[in-house]
C-alpha cells in the first residue's frame, strides 16, 4: 500500500500523542513493505527527507510566524500536496484544522480519520472555537471513509451522534523496565516519599482540584506538578500556590527517561484528564508501574477500571492522600502493566491499523 499521514507536526516526534503514534506506526508500515510518507512541519528539527524507511514530506508550516491560524495553513498544504501522489490511504490525525479542507482531499484514496477527543468540550477554547470545533467534528465525520476512535467511550459517542461505526483501535506505550534511583537527585525527591501530576496546565486536567486536596490534606508529602506552566492558567496556579511548601512547579520536562523514573519511584500518581479519549500519559504511568489516582470518568475507567482510586472533588483527594499506603496496592500496579502488555502494546496497535488498511481497500 501507499500510505500517507496527515496532521501532525511530524516525525520523529519531537511534541506529543499523535507524533508519537505516526512515528511508531510509519516505521512498522515501512518495515512491513509498505510505501509510507509523513508529512512533517518545514520547521521541524529533522530535516531530512528519509527516516527508518517512511518518506518524509516537509510542507511550509506558518504556525512560529503567525500562530493557530498557521496550522489550518499548514494543513491546507499537506492536502494539496496530497492530491499529486496518488495515495491508497490517506490516515488523517485529528481534524481539528484540517476539516475545512476536507472537500480538497483526494477522491480516489481512502480516507481514514483518527477523531482523537471531544476538542469542542475544552474549556480553555471559547464559546466560538467550541461552536467551530463541534463543525469541524461534523465534517471530518462525513468526509472520512473509515473512523477511529481510541477509546470505546469516543466510539459510544460518534454512533449515538452521528450514527457511524468507529473502529476502536487504542493507543500505546512501552514498558518501563529500567528504573534508575540515582535520577531522583536531581528532583531533590527521595524513593516513595512524593506524589507526582503530570499534566497540560488546562483547567480541565483538574489540576486545581487535586492541589486543594493536597493543601488541605494532613499529609506533609511534597508532589511534583510537571508541566508547561507559563500560560495564564500556570501563572494563575502557581501564584495561588505560591506559600505551600508540599507544592513543587517543576515546569515542562520532556525527558522520558526522567519521567518514567520520576513515575516509578513515586508513591501516588495523580490524572486529572476529564476531556477526550485514551490518554498516552495514563498509559505511560501504567507502563511505569506507578499507583494511580484518577479523576472519575468514562474515560479513565474504561482504561484502568478496578485498578485505581478515583476521586471527583478536592475533598476525596485529600482523603485518598491521607489514607492510601502504596506498599499496600502492588497487585493493582502490577495488573495496570500486565494490561499495557496485553491490550495497549505498539505491536498489536499497529497491526490493527493495516488490517483496517486493507480491509478499506478491498
Amino acid at each position: 500500500m501507499r500510505i500517507a499521514i496527515l496532521g501532525t507536526r511530524g516525525i520523529p516526534n519531537n511534541y506529543g500523542g499523535f507524533e508519537q503514534f505516526a512515528e511508531c506506526f510509519a516505521v512498522y508500515a515501512a518495515e512491513q513493505k509498505h510505501d509510507v510518507y509523513v508529512y512533517n512541519s518545514h520547521t521541524h528539527v529533522f530535516q531530512e527527507t528519509y527516516y527508518k524507511g517512511v518518506n518524509i514530506i516537509h510542507q511550509y508550516d506558518p504556525e512560529n510566524k503567525i500562530g493557530t491560524a498557521g496550522q489550518f495553513i499548514y494543513d491546507l498544504n499537506c492536502i494539496l500536496d496530497s492530491r499529486k501522489r496518488n495515495f491508497d490511504v490517506i490516515l488523517q490525525l485529528g481534524y481539528t484544522s484540517s476539516s475545512i479542507w476536507s472537500f480538497l482531499l483526494p477522491k480516489k484514496s481512502i480516507i481514514i480519520t483518527n477523531m482523537d477527543g471531544l476538542e469542542w468540550k475544552r474549556s480553555k477554547y471559547s464559546k466560538i472555537t467550541q461552536k467551530f470545533l463541534k463543525i469541524a467534528e461534523k465534517k471530518a465525520v462525513k468526509s472520512s471513509d473509515h473512523l477511529v476512535a481510541d477509546s470505546l467511550g469516543i466510539k459510544q459517542y460518534l454512533k449515538e451522534i452521528y450514527h457511524k461505526d468507529a473502529v476502536y483501535i487504542a493507543y500505546g506505550a512501552e514498558v518501563f523496565l529500567d528504573p534508575q534511583q540515582d535520577l531522583l537527585s536531581q528532583y531533590n525527591v527521595e524513593k516513595n516519599n512524593y506524589n507526582l501530576l503530570i499534566a497540560r496546565f488546562e483547567p480541565e486536567n483538574n489540576i486545581e482540584m487535586i492541589l486543594d486536596g493536597v493543601v488541605d490534606s494532613q499529609n506533609d508529602k511534597i508532589i511534583l506538578v510537571v508541566g508547561n506552566n507559563d500560560n495564564g492558567f500556570g501563572k494563575y496556579l502557581k501564584k495561588k500556590f505560591s506559600n505551600n511548601q508540599k507544592i513543587r512547579f517543576t515546569g515542562g520536562i520532556y525527558n522520558k527517561e526522567h519521567l518514567d523514573n520520576l513515575r516509578y519511584f513515586s508513591t501516588i500518581y495523580f490524572h486529572g484528564h476529564s476531556v477526550g479519549g485514551t490518554n498516552p500519559s495514563l498509559l505511560e504511568a501504567m507502563a511505569a508501574k506507578t499507583l494511580i489516582v484518577a479523576h472519575n470518568n468514562e474515560f479513565n475507567r474504561a482504561i484502568l477500571q478496578e485498578n485505581a482510586f478515583y476521586f471527583s472533588n478536592a475533598t476525596e483527594v485529600k482523603c485518598i492522600i491521607e489514607t492510601v499506603k502504596r506498599k499496600d496496592y502492588e497487585q493493582i500496579v502490577q495488573d495496570n502493566f500486565d494490561t499495557i502488555i496485553k491490550e495497549f502494546n505498539w505491536e498489536k496497535i499497529n497491526e490493527s491499523y493495516l488490517s483496517l488498511f486493507e480491509k478499506s481497500l478491498q
